[in-house]
């Protein structure tokens, strides 16, 4: 039997290599594109080119994670995601997935149409949202995080983060499972750069092959992270070209899913990743 992940009305193979996330912050101060998609009409028009370009799921964040980050009120993350997803309704043939830690949010984004929460919080952080999923049969994409986004990087710790990880998202999937959150529709994300340092984040990118044992989709969500400068040694370089090396690598090893920026160039990288690796004529 194909193995797939199973989302709201639809199902996405995994048999074919890693698929992409293009992610569309909706935000003024995401890390790295805050406030390039803050219009309602840009990213419309943004999420249209990814799907364009072969993106396999559009991820709509209305409120910054990124490190020391101010947390956002329920009723302006609101306000980001909703525009975007009502004029999004009917356009798009690749699911919407909403990239939120609040029931409420996620409740919205699912009455309009997305298929997937991903929460960085593993669906902890809001006692109600992983009832909501298993109620709405939506996918989920449950991350790992130490700490919270104000205070994951003020000291990271583990004695080995691979193992710690892993039992970790183990123990998730099980609470999803708990709670009525059927486990075809369940994918599991490490969270590189989320309460890591660099070296953690390459230590897990490394032992990615512990996470494929799981029975789950695995998520990698790697973009334009710091320790890609910190491996070049510039931390004023241009992380592209360095997130494609990760997205290859990824690919590579087997992860299913890669959340990134540059939609194109990882779609098109990743096309010629397979190609080279298809059996040659004899």
């Amino acid at each position: 039997m194909a193995r797939c992940w199973q989302l709201r009305s639809r199902s996405l193979p995994l048999d074919g290599g890693p698929q992409v996330m293009g992610i569309l912050n909706v935000t003024p101060d995401s890390f790295s594109d805050g406030g390039k998609h803050r219009a309602v009409v840009a990213a419309v028009e943004a999420a249209l080119q990814m799907e364009d370009a072969g993106a396999a799921i559009i991820d709509i964040g209305g409120e910054s994670t990124r490190p020391y980050s101010d947390p956002v009120a329920t009723a302006e993350e609101l306000q980001r995601v909703v525009p975007v997803l009502e004029q999004l309704q009917g356009r798009l043939a690749v699911p919407v997935s909403i990239d939120t830690s609040k029931a409420a949010v996620a409740r919205a984004a699912l009455d309009l149409g997305a298929e997937i929460i991903n929460d960085v919080s593993g669906l902890e952080r809001d006692p109600e949202m992983g009832a909501l999923a298993a109620a709405r049969q939506a996918g989920v994409c449950v991350m790992h995080m130490q700490g919270t986004p104000q205070t994951m990087q003020d000291a990271p710790a583990y004695e080995n983060v691979v193992e710690e990880i892993d039992a970790y998202l183990q123990q998730r999937a099980a609470a999803c499972l708990a709670l009525g959150i059927a486990p075809e529709r369940i994918c599991l994300d490490p969270g590189i750069g989320f309460g890591k340092t660099h070296a953690h984040n390459l230590a897990l990118l490394r032992g990615v092959g512990r996470f494929l044992e799981l029975p789950y989709p695995l998520l990698i969500g790697h973009s334009r992270k710091g320790f890609i400068a910190h491996v070049l040694d510039d931390r004023t370089v241009d992380r592209d070209a360095g997130t494609l090396g990760v997205s290859l690598a990824m690919a590579a090893a087997g992860v299913d899913f890669l959340r990134v920026h540059d939609v194109p160039a990882t779609v098109q990288a990743l096309r010629l990743f397979r190609a080279c690796r298809e059996a040659s004529p004899r």
